[in-house]
């Protein structure tokens, strides 16, 4: 019996990867957060496969459910939105298992961040302009940031900042990050990227919130901040230049 945690993608159910769909139809038992999870994806399970939404449960019952399984000698499909790398509430999970010995396996799933790109036509990351992403998010009643971890301190770099679970302190985020960006910095508010409901509201900082509250959106968003996303004369990627030696490419 093994514990298979699965990055079920940002929605679209055609987004998860093939070795997450291919362990959903060998899993009698799956455990999906219903809240973030679409449910298009159980379709992969098998038809008479114990579908068991997380939403509602606490970490206790959670644990309870992957003992049950393994007990039974079932093997349990755990999805999780996204990817299991950032925010999963994957850790705790984990800890638990290793201490009951119950073996498990991790699968990668396409984040958020990625996702919102897509639905943007945006690369995050450009020539001489941000070549850094920084996924953030801030304190909240689920988890404290590090003293260390501050919007401020981020944004001294002028990276592009991917801020998770914060879409309704926006305010608060605006304010923070203005004497660094600037009131002309663009940002896009993306919600539920990938879903057939997907929304998308671009601006800068100093009408955002404005913009927002003419067309409200009120969890599950993420909000994008930097000079990238605006930002339509840079230089060219010396990756492709005809001058370019890499180890692909020499000069004729």
């Amino acid at each position: 019996m093994t514990v298979h945690f699965i990055g079920a993608g940002p929605g679209a159910p055609d987004l998860i990867t093939l070795r997450g769909q291919r362990l959903l139809a060998r899993c009698p038992v799956c455990l999906y957060a219903g809240s973030t999870v679409h449910a298009a994806l159980l379709e992969h399970c098998p038809r008479d496969a114990q579908c068991i939404d997380t939403a509602p449960l606490d970490l206790d019952a959670i644990e309870a459910a992957y003992v049950r399984a393994f007990e039974a000698g079932q093997e349990v499909a755990r999805l999780h939105s996204g990817d299991l790398s950032v925010y999963s509430a994957l850790a705790e999970q984990l800890r638990r298992l290793r201490a009951r010995g119950i073996p498990f396996t991790l699968t990668p799933g396409v984040p958020a961040f990625s996702a919102a790109a897509a639905a943007l036509e945006q690369e995050l990351t450009l020539p001489e302009v941000a070549q850094s992403l920084v996924l953030t998010r801030l304190s909240g009643r689920a988890s404290k940031m590090p003293d260390a971890e501050r919007l401020e301190t981020f944004a001294t770099s002028g990276a592009t900042l991917a801020i998770h679970l914060a879409i309704h302190r926006l305010e608060e985020i605006v304010a923070r990050l203005t004497p660094f960006y600037g009131a002309d910095c663009p940002v896009a508010v993306v919600w539920r990227a990938s879903w057939p409901e997907e929304r998308l509201l671009r601006g800068r900082l100093g009408d955002i919130v404005a913009r927002l509250a003419a067309d409200p959106i009120e969890r599950s968003a993420l909000v994008l901040v930097g000079p990238a996303l605006g930002e339509g004369d840079f230089r060219d990627s010396a990756l492709y230049e005809p001058g370019y030696q890499r180890r692909f490419r020499h000069r004729s």
